[in-house]
């Protein structure tokens, strides 16, 4: 699968309903050995911004979970191992903020401290898919990751 065509999928899988980190991670999980489900069921805490209380980009951290799978410690005294996935991590949410500004779902959504917080997902209509930017947070963020992947010459 080509890099746009993982893009395209990321979006896709978003449309359908998935949120956003599952999207991107369910998008390049194969990649790593892992199922589509599996994939559902490891980024599904981190869509409206973690857990939807709309902190960090729920498609950021799916690109941040992939990070993990390409470069962590697999040892608690690995400390080049874990400068390496923060190093990642950092340069993709510098990418990630370069075209949007923030990394952060509330500011990227333009709510408030007046919001309220709530557990219950919005249904997904048209109206929905208007008036958030939630389709291009999901396809910048399967696109740095791509990029990334070429860089690499994994993709």
């Amino acid at each position: 699968m080509t890099k746009e065509e993982r893009i395209e999928k990321a979006v896709s899988l978003f449309k359908e309903g998935y949120n956003c980190s599952q999207s991107v991670v369910a998008a390049y999980a194969d990649l790593y050995g892992f199922t589509r489900e599996q994939a559902l069921h490891m980024a599904a805490s981190f869509g409206g911004g973690i857990g939807r209380m709309r902190e960090t980009c729920g498609a950021a951290c799916g690109m941040f979970l992939l990070a993990g799978l390409e470069r962590c410690a697999v040892e608690g005294s690995d400390r080049e191992g874990k400068g390496a996935n923060y190093a990642l991590v950092q340069e993709l949410a510098a990418r990630f903020k370069e075209k949007t500004g923030s990394i952060r779902c509330a500011d990227l959504l333009g709510l408030t401290s007046k919001d309220r917080i709530v557990s219950t997902p919005e249904e997904r209509t048209a109206q929905y898919y208007a008036k958030r930017p939630c389709v291009e947070m999901v396809r910048l963020a399967a696109t740095i990751w791509g990029d990334f992947l070429e860089k690499e010459h994994k993709l």
